[in-house]
């Protein structure tokens, strides 16, 4: 249940997806390592070659500062010591590219682990510009755990440095009212700003 919960990962609140066609971004070159400089501190990520298409799309949203400006805006404690931290565009309509394809973990081989990169999404198909950074490990979000033809959610990358300050987020005050439905409680208040994401050098 908790898994499927995730369907609205992809917004704050808000219910509709914009109806854009899925485009293919380029192939993603071998890991990459990309900077997200927060106003909590600094987060270094890796993308995984193994999801091209997933970890393709978001390096072209940082190469294109399309996360510059954005937030951490959602906290969402499953436990002690697990969660799950979500950030991005926030469906922003001047920052979102057409969505992608699904990569499953039973594709990929990747899993929902400690600091794991995924990409929120409701249905497969309509993720953007959206991901999450998990805390503990949730084998619920991979493909086929909650029933045999679930699609489950992409990983396309890891946290290589800074959990510390992952945990700090989710872990950050929540605003009580915030939020539709079962989200209510887990926005962050204030929200964590992304001032830069750029590749490491």
């Amino acid at each position: 249940m908790i898994r499927r919960s995730l369907l609205a990962l992809c917004l704050a609140g808000a219910l509709s997806v914009p109806a854009f066609a899925q485009e293919a971004p380029p192939p993603a070159p071998a890991a990459v390592r990309v900077v997200l400089e927060t106003r909590a501190g600094t987060i270094l990520v890796e993308t995984d070659p193994r999801a091209p298409i997933t970890a393709a799309n978001f390096l072209r949203y940082v190469d294109e500062g399309r996360f510059d400006g954005t937030d951490f805006y959602r906290g969402m404690e499953l436990g002690a010591g697990t969660g799950v931290v979500q950030g991005g565009t926030s469906n922003a309509p001047d920052r979102i590219l057409p969505p992608i394809a699904h990569e499953p973990t039973s594709q990929t081989g990747l899993r929902h682990v400690d600091g794991a990169l995924s990409m929120a999404r409701f249905d497969p198909g309509t993720a953007d510009g959206d991901f999450f950074i998990i805390v503990g490990n949730l084998p619920g979000f991979d493909a086929g755990r909650a029933a045999p033809d679930d699609p489950g959610f992409a990983v396309f990358g890891r946290v290589v440095e800074g959990m510390d300050v992952v945990r700090a987020i989710l872990a950050a005050p929540k605003s009580p009212t915030e939020g539709e439905g079962f989200m209510r409680g887990q926005m962050l208040d204030p929200r964590v700003r992304i001032l830069s994401a750029r590749r490491a050098p």
